[in-house]
């Protein structure tokens, strides 16, 4: 079974218990449409667990197949760096039938964060290199399609539908 190779630390984004009793960490495509269906699972799955439960996303853009999963992990990253990195995040997906361009820039806007700069950070891939550093991580970690979850460190092989999951997550949960 695979492991996670590169801890997760305070460079990532979590979202639920900063100290929760079991870490999922995900390995995701802003334009995969299983990892869209895998993001409405991840949010069941925060309102069933709550604080016990850690969510890390990683992005994992397959750009080979995917003409704006990169440019949509970099805008995440643009937004994260205003502190709004889980709205982006929530506002793609929910939207990924209409990935473009300028959806990302109308995106930024309906959040308030600067048209312009997201603009410029994208001509100038200024988040490129954190994204690429969670794309390698993944590959260490013996990533090669998403999504692929990891709980507590070890890979999740199983399906990734709400069930499987809580099934998963419950059978390494730590017992009060």
């Amino acid at each position: 079974m695979a492991e996670l190779r590169v801890p997760v630390s305070a460079a990532d984004h979590i979202r639920g218990g900063a100290d929760g009793r079991v870490v999922l960490v995900e390995y995701g495509d802003y334009e995969c449409p299983y990892c869209r269906a895998a993001h409405v699972e991840v949010l069941k799955l925060g309102r069933h667990f709550g604080d016990d439960l850690t969510y890390v996303f990683r992005h994992f853009p397959l750009t080979e197949i995917h003409l704006f999963a990169e440019p949509a992990a970099e805008t995440a990253e643009f937004a994260g760096a205003e502190g709004r990195f889980w709205d982006m995040h929530d506002a793609i997906y929910a939207h990924q039938d209409q990935l473009s361009l300028p959806f990302l820039l109308g995106a930024a806007r309906a959040l308030g964060l600067p048209e312009r700069n997201l603009e410029a950070a994208l001509e100038a891939k200024t988040f490129a290199p954190k994204v690429e550093q969670h794309f390698l991580s993944g590959v260490r970690s013996g990533v090669n399609g998403t999504p692929t979850f990891f709980i507590n460190g070890r890979r999740h092989d199983g399906p990734f539908d709400y069930q499987s999951l809580a099934a998963a997550i419950q059978a390494v949960r730590p017992r009060l």
